[in-house]
């Protein structure tokens, strides 16, 4: 008998709002999970439930409260020994609960990288106190990057170019720490030429690499992204085995991205997330099939095609200033007029650097979708209501 998939989804911010489009036109049921009501998944699923993700009683509560098919996380910090309990349990955790539990972790995925898969990553050490953070910026030279070993979206990370330096950017870690781990990794500053995210799915009738994409970050965050990104052959392939490599240690099916540094044909690894990812708004007008799409494919164990290309295209990011609830969106024709493409998070409130909303435009060049895209970013000015 046919029968409706039902998906948990946990997190509900902008990633998640655009699954929830691809995996109800695949006749899904989602109920989306955030600790905070209203979150932009939670607009357009079929039902919702406010909770903290790292409060493992609720979790299990709202699982078996649901009894979903998949259980999707779209955020890192989930208290991931309760998947691991409930995958055990007969669940089907995406990617798989050890996906999910190592990458909750920097620590735990660059280990696997570096000294079980054997990637080339940076040198690197971890500390739990200022004096250990001394001694790993020894061991890694200045200029150093530290950053806290579990966060989100880059928070918390900073770039040290002398020891006098080295409190400040432990302090700022740690205030910038999710879960209940103190402790941050330590790693060499890679003087790379650029960094790209691969998309790689990985679904049941193989792996399927989406054209890289390249990235530019500030304070840690994603601010614009762009593909295809100019890489040769010898560099892409470097890092699509390596991407094959991890995937398929990590197992399960869904879509994976991971980041690179890359330096002339050097490709350095650098991190993984096991969901979409935020440089991949990008595939939202720059492929047939977004990354969204991808994952919901892979993870109902639909058909994922081989080959996936790209348009020349690129993402700008729209950063609210302030803290706030009240919002509107002003300038949106005017962003548009020239062909871009605007997407508003619909985010319940503001506060400084927050992603509210992203510029997508297309272009013969990247370069000339990169200015269309900021260009269109400048003129969305979010109106602070009082």
């Amino acid at each position: 008998m046919a029968h409706t998939a039902k998906i948990l989804l946990l997190g509900s911010g902008e990633l998640g709002r655009e699954f929830v489009i691809s995996a109800k036109r695949l006749g899904a049921r989602v109920i989306a999970c955030d600790a905070y009501d209203n979150a932009p998944a939670m607009q357009l699923a079929d039902a919702r439930e406010v909770f903290s993700m790292l409060d493992g009683e609720a979790l299990r509560e709202v699982a078996e409260k649901h009894r979903p098919d998949y259980i999707v996380p779209e955020i890192e910090a989930i208290r991931t020994e309760v998947l691991a309990e409930l995958e055990g349990e007969g669940f089907t955790v995406v990617p798989s609960a050890r996906a999910a539990q190592l990458t909750m972790n920097r620590d735990a995925i660059r280990d696997l990288a570096a000294n079980e898969l054997g990637l080339v990553t940076s040198r690197y050490r971890y500390a739990k106190n200022l004096d250990e953070v001394r001694a790993a910026a020894e061991h890694t030279g200045f200029p150093c990057v530290i950053k806290p070993v579990m966060s989100s979206s880059g928070k918390g990370q900073s770039t040290v170019r002398e020891e006098a330096r080295l409190e400040e950017a432990w302090d700022y870690a740690c205030a910038n720490m999710r879960g209940d781990r103190q402790r941050v990794i330590v790693e060499q500053f890679v003087d790379f030429d650029y960094e790209i995210t691969l998309l790689t799915v990985r679904h049941k009738s193989g792996i399927t690499f989406c054209p890289p994409i390249g990235h530019r970050q500030e304070r840690g965050d994603y601010q614009e992204s762009w593909q295809p990104t100019p890489m040769s052959d010898a560099a892409i392939t470097k890092a699509q085995e390596m991407a094959r490599k991890v995937v398929d240690d990590l197992g399960g099916y869904g879509l994976f991205g991971v980041e690179f540094f890359v330096k002339g044909e050097e490709v350095i690894f650098s991190e993984l997330s096991p969901r979409p990812h935020d440089t991949g708004m990008v595939t939202l007008v720059s492929q047939n099939l977004t990354e969204f799409d991808l994952h919901a494919r892979a993870v109902l164990g639909l058909p994922v095609p081989a080959d996936l290309r790209a348009r020349p295209a690129a993402s700008a990011v729209i950063l609210a200033d302030r803290d706030c609830d009240r919002l509107a969106y002003d300038g949106l024709a005017d962003a548009m007029s020239d062909g871009a493409d605007i997407r508003i998070f619909g985010k319940p409130t503001s506060r400084p650097y927050r992603r509210m909303g992203v510029a997508l435009a297309t272009a013969g060049t990247t370069d000339e979708a990169r200015d269309k895209a900021r260009e269109a970013a400048h003129k969305v000015h979010i109106v602070y209501g009082s």
